[in-house]
């Protein structure tokens, strides 16, 4: 045998399998049909995936963003997802998976224990019943975004947070720290998605986020102005993020 087909034999075999079908869309997103198991082993963008008879599965340690996901039977996330709609008879986030889905259609759905999952609506209309509630502010996300072609709006230029409020500064729509709580949480939701975002920054974010929905607020507390402290280019709609969690403590303080 020679050095070459030695060599050769170290790179594993890539099989498509009859009835595959592989597209490229104009923003060079990746769509992949195929009628049986699909295995997800490297980050990339993709426009869909889709097995039409088996499942699909996203490996550890890999980084997948796509519009459309859908299998026949499960979908199995390992890695770190990010997707408008993910259609499947069982959703899994496996240990340490993260998931950002807007739209979750699922007859199961498991989360283990370390896993995170972002955004879950059932269906378009609560989704829209959502976004017809916060239309003030939607407009303030960029005004044309794909999921290839990156953010349309230039980031805001840098002011740094102010320091910690001791008071009132003047009429805010929440009345109640409980409603300061639940704004916090809208706007970060939307935030924490922002494509000009560092990893650094989202992480932190995402940590405060969490720290919500679970509503620990002693883990907020402890973490939140750190957390926005990482913040290079904070938009106006974190400030007001930053401005509610500062409200919330503050009508909590005896």
């Amino acid at each position: 045998m020679s050095a070459a087909s030695d060599q050769s034999g170290n790179f594993p075999t890539m099989i498509i399998p009859r009835g595959t079908e592989i597209r490229v869309n104009n923003h060079g997103q990746l769509s992949i049909k195929t009628p049986g198991n699909l295995v997800i082993q490297n980050s990339g963008l993709y426009s869909e995936l889709e097995s039409t008879n088996g499942s699909i599965r996203i490996e550890e340690n890999v980084t997948v963003e796509a519009v459309s996901i859908r299998a026949a039977q499960a979908c199995f996330i390992q890695g770190t997802v990010t997707a408008w709609r993910v259609h499947a008879k069982r959703i899994a986030l496996e240990d340490r998976a993260k998931a950002f889905i807007m739209l979750q259609e699922s007859e199961q759905l498991e989360l283990a224990k370390s896993a995170r999952l972002v955004g879950n609506f059932a269906n378009e209309k609560e989704l829209y019943l959502m976004m017809g509630k916060f239309t003030p502010q939607l407009k303030e996300l960029p005004a044309a975004m794909d999921m290839g072609g990156g953010p349309a709006a230039v980031p805001a230029p840098h002011r740094p947070f102010a320091p910690p409020i001791t008071g009132s500064t003047g009429p805010a729509t929440p009345t109640t720290s409980a409603e300061h709580l639940r704004a916090a949480q809208t706007i970060l939701e939307r935030e924490v998605s922002r494509p000009d975002l560092s990893a650094q920054e989202t992480e932190a974010l995402r940590e405060v986020l969490f720290g919500i929905r679970e509503h620990n607020i002693q883990r907020i507390a402890s973490i939140y102005r750190d957390a926005f402290s990482e913040l290079r280019n904070p938009t106006e709609a974190l400030r007001e993020a930053y401005d509610h969690l500062e409200r919330f403590f503050n009508q909590r303080t005896p």
